[in-house]
């Protein structure tokens, strides 16, 4: 959440009145805040404490651009997961008729090539 918003872990340690090194140990799980500095951190997202807490979190995606106007919530993990999974299943139905219609391609020109010949015969 902190990349998405762009801000560096300088810039997020200094708006929760921390050290640099005391904030980046969050980031990589080497020590847990406590109730008072989540709601801080969860504040500063404009996020729900809960939501900021949840295995299931939102996922953001940020414009090529790199400015948050194109950032959006797509969903949580959970739903993004099914969603790719669904999209996988219908490429894949939609690969085999593909195929199908290729076949149905070739046939057809082979179906023409002889009433080409047929047609040449009769002259």
């Amino acid at each position: 959440m902190r990349e998405s918003s762009n801000w560096s872990q300088e810039e997020m340690a200094d708006k929760l009145n921390m050290s640099v090194n005391g904030y980046s140990k969050i980031e990589r799980g080497e020590t847990n805040p406590h109730i008072p500095k989540l709601k801080q951190i969860a504040k500063e997202f404009n996020v729900d404490l809960l939501e900021l807490m949840s295995e299931n979190r939102n996922v953001y995606l940020i414009s090529d651009n790199g400015n948050n106007h194109g950032c959006n919530v797509i969903g949580s993990s959970t739903e993004i997961a099914f969603e790719i999974q669904k999209l996988k299943s219908d490429l894949e139905h939609k690969n085999e008729i593909i195929e199908l219609q290729k076949r149905d391609i070739l046939r057809l020109e082979e179906m023409l090539e002889l009433m080409k010949s047929v047609n040449l015969e009769r002259t």
